[in-house]
């Protein structure tokens, strides 16, 4: 694809993800996948959870992603990726409770997103 083409394919993409980002429908998802977070993974109502939608150009990756990240008392943060828009994630798509301690991340573990 040439360069061009892919740049405005990618800027028409970033102004849909903007859109949504303020859009009413785009807060009531990030709420209930924060709920949903906060039942998966029993955590209590003061537990920080972060959902943020994040665009990838690279090749192969999802052109949007939702981003889910939370700490928990102890203070350890744990983070996942549902491949899709944060408008089409499903309770089902969150990983099983289970895996909550394959999803910490130790400080000073560099990531791309927080």
């Amino acid at each position: 694809m040439p360069a061009g083409i892919r740049c405005a394919a990618m800027t028409a993409e970033t102004a849909k993800l903007r859109s949504l980002r303020n859009s009413r429908q785009a807060d009531e998802a990030r709420l209930r996948v924060r709920e949903w977070t906060r039942e998966r993974f029993g955590l209590g109502e003061a537990a920080t959870i972060l959902v943020a939608e994040i665009a990838c150009g690279l090749p192969g990756c999802p052109p949007i992603e939702t981003l889910v990240a939370f700490w928990t008392q102890d203070g350890r943060r744990h983070q996942f990726k549902i491949f899709k828009p944060v408008r089409d994630v499903a309770s089902d798509d969150l990983p099983f409770a289970w895996l909550k301690d394959s999803l910490f991340i130790p400080e000073g573990f560099g990531c791309d997103c927080c």
